[in-house]
């Protein structure tokens, strides 16, 4: 498994309504990042503030000029899905994740377990 190449797939591919925030990360935002409260709406996320419609997309992610790169306004205060992702190694098939090398898809045991050490050491 590759490090994260920060192509943005994983952010790209989930809007309208798919992520969510747990209560703790709602209100942490609320105390301490109203910024990004206001795009929040009955404990769901990414809403617009103006007109309180669904976002169709993370309003955080950010293009990194001059590549094909994504970077996270909020990456220290993303939401719960966001910290977990990739859960599994189903997920980032699914997604077409840069991360994964043909040998991760010849052995799904060990890439999981590759995918669970990478967890263990984001914490």
């Amino acid at each position: 498994m590759k490090p994260c190449n920060s192509c943005g797939k994983c952010c790209t591919k989930y809007g309208n309504g798919q992520l969510s925030a747990s209560d703790g990360d709602i209100d942490l935002w609320h105390s301490l990042r109203p910024e990004i409260a206001d795009f929040t709406k009955s404990g769901e996320i990414w809403f617009d503030p103006n007109t309180g419609h669904q976002l169709s997309s993370c309003p955080w992610l950010r293009e990194v000029a001059g590549s094909s790169a994504f970077h996270c306004a909020i990456y220290f205060d993303r939401p719960e899905d966001c910290r977990v992702y990739p859960a599994t190694v189903a997920d980032m098939v699914k997604d077409g994740c840069e991360m994964l090398e043909p040998s991760d898809l010849k052995n799904l045991k060990v890439a999981e377990i590759r995918l669970s050490q990478i967890h263990i050491a984001d914490r």
